[in-house]
């Protein structure tokens, strides 16, 4: 089955973490208006709460992702 080719390079959040190989996660993505839940795999795990991007969509609800930092925000962790 074809992926969805537009969900890549979507930013999303871990609602359930990945365990890289042993299994995916669930990211919650901003798609057609509303929120809608993935299946999520990475090649190492990442935490539960991870911005992450879409690199490639599998088809059946199902992602790649990495662990992304926003560009914009190079020091996330100074208070403003």
């Amino acid at each position: 089955m074809a992926g969805d080719q537009s969900l890549i390079g979507s930013i999303g959040v871990l609602v359930i973490a990945t365990r890289g190989q042993a299994g995916p996660g669930e990211v919650l993505l901003k798609v057609r208006g509303g929120t809608e839940a993935y299946l999520a795999w990475s090649p190492q795990p990442i935490p539960k709460g991870a911005t992450v991007l879409v690199i490639e969509s599998r088809g059946a609800r199902t992602v790649d992702v990495s662990e992304w930092a926003d560009p914009l925000n190079p020091f996330p962790d100074d208070a403003v």
